[in-house]
């Protein structure tokens, strides 16, 4: 067991993971961030897509009573 050990051995290895920890984790954080924005850009184009169905909504509403009223008369 003594000899899986090595320090020219244990050394390299370490140096090796603790790089592709870095990178990976660099990645994970720059991906989230990215998700967010995503996330972000979704909820404001949600949020203009609502505003202009109320608007249709009253422009038909109002398109309706206006052809309503000359009846009426």
């Amino acid at each position: 067991m003594e000899h899986l050990f090595r320090p020219e051995i244990v050394g390299p290895i370490t140096g090796t993971l603790m790089v592709v920890l870095i990178v990976g984790v660099i990645f994970w954080f720059k991906a989230r961030e990215k998700e967010l924005q995503v996330h972000q850009e979704m909820r404001i184009r949600e949020m203009e897509h609502q505003r202009k169905m109320k608007e249709l909504e009253l422009e038909i509403e109002r398109t309706k009573a206006s052809q309503a009223s000359p009846r009426a008369s």
